[in-house]
């Protein structure tokens, strides 16, 4: 869905953060720096826009008015007129510091960067990216004098480890833009404030939020919103589950019960479990919507059908659940399972 292929660096501005709770501020730059051309420019768009992987796509909000969204509103005069990229760079750096409030989020560099030519669901836009580097990691440095070598380091910022950034792309101004999201410091309470305090932002409702949204509440249904379900039961409704996914183009929510779920008792207990999701999750799970492949192979590695004996045995479950019966063996004093096979391979 999105592509970088043909994208180039625009214009950037660096801004250092400090830490709020020890009142460090925030040492603002009036230096635009064009890096276009040569190694640098391909060091920092791999560094820029190589994280962004996930089809997850979000949207700016405001309960009020959309143009009262502080980032929504700076990035939309950036987008106007690309000289007003240093004072609305100062805006986001401050607006970022000011949401910057628990103890534990680390000072950092924050970048404002225009990207030119990004293709996002086949069509062509520039963006705004938005940065902030944290974690230095320690690198080696192996340096030769008169034929021999001395080893020193130094500390850096690791181009394979981003740790926060967003995309907004210019389109969709009226709904909000377009939103690609990057956060790998940490998933915790306190590092949130990058997503939900400082650009208030919230999942676009398409087909891909419908499809990944629905797997996962089937996966968690399956797991625990079910009870007195053998293993093999679960492994088989998961099997099921996926081949609904993997080869239907549109979702039923009145089929996949009559096809996947079946029982009538076990389909209530499915609604039911639907609805509570929905509200726990604060998300919504539409009836009826496209599937969407990408999302599909992602949940796939989620959808493993495995039953784990003690600690010595796993069986991998991809079909045929009349192939394998549990039982108990009373001379034994154990629990077991027969599996029923044509060939061994």
């Amino acid at each position: 869905m999105i592509n970088f292929t043909n994208t180039s660096l625009g214009d950037i501005i660096v801004h250092k953060l400090g830490n709020k709770a020890e009142d460090e501020g925030v040492n603002y730059s009036n230096n635009i720096l064009n890096l276009q051309g040569g190694i640098i420019e391909d060091i920092l768009l791999k560094f820029f826009v190589s994280p962004f992987k996930s089809e997850n796509l979000y949207r700016f909000f405001h309960d009020n008015d959309l143009n009262l969204n502080e980032v929504f509103y700076y990035v939309s005069e950036i987008f106007e007129n690309k000289e007003n990229l240093l004072m609305q760079s100062r805006n986001l750096a401050k607006h970022l510091y000011e949401q910057s409030n628990h103890p534990k989020i680390r000072s950092g560099e924050f970048y404002v960067v225009i990207l030119k030519d990004c293709m996002i669901e086949d069509e062509i836009f520039d963006a705004v990216g938005l940065f902030k580097t944290e974690k230095k990691d320690t690198f080696l440095k192996v340096k030769e004098q008169d034929s021999n070598y001395n080893i020193d380091y130094h500390e850096g910022i690791n181009i394979n480890k981003l740790d926060k950034g967003c995309l907004i792309f210019n389109t969709e101004k009226d709904n909000g833009y377009l939103v690609s999201l990057v956060d790998n410091i940490n998933k915790s309470k306190e590092a949130q404030y990058w997503k939900d305090d400082f650009m208030k932002i919230q999942p676009r409702k398409d087909d891909y939020y419908h499809t990944n949204n629905y797997l996962d509440m089937c996966k968690t249904f399956v797991e625990k919103g079910v009870e007195n379900i053998e293993k093999d039961e679960q492994a088989e409704l998961k099997n099921e589950t996926m081949k609904y996914f993997a080869e239907k183009d549109s979702f039923s929510s009145e089929e996949f019960e009559q096809e996947v779920i079946e029982k009538p008792e076990m389909v209530e207990a499915f609604r039911n479990y639907k609805d509570t999701y929905e509200e726990e999750k604060e998300v919504e799970l539409s009836e009826d919507f496209e599937i969407v492949g990408d999302a599909v192979k992602k949940a796939k590695a989620k959808f493993k059908s495995v039953i784990k004996l003690d600690k010595n045995f796993h069986i991998y479950i991809h079909g045929k659940k009349e192939f394998i019966k549990k039982g108990y063996d009373q001379e034994m004093n154990k629990n077991f399972y027969q599996l029923y096979f044509d060939e061994e391979k």
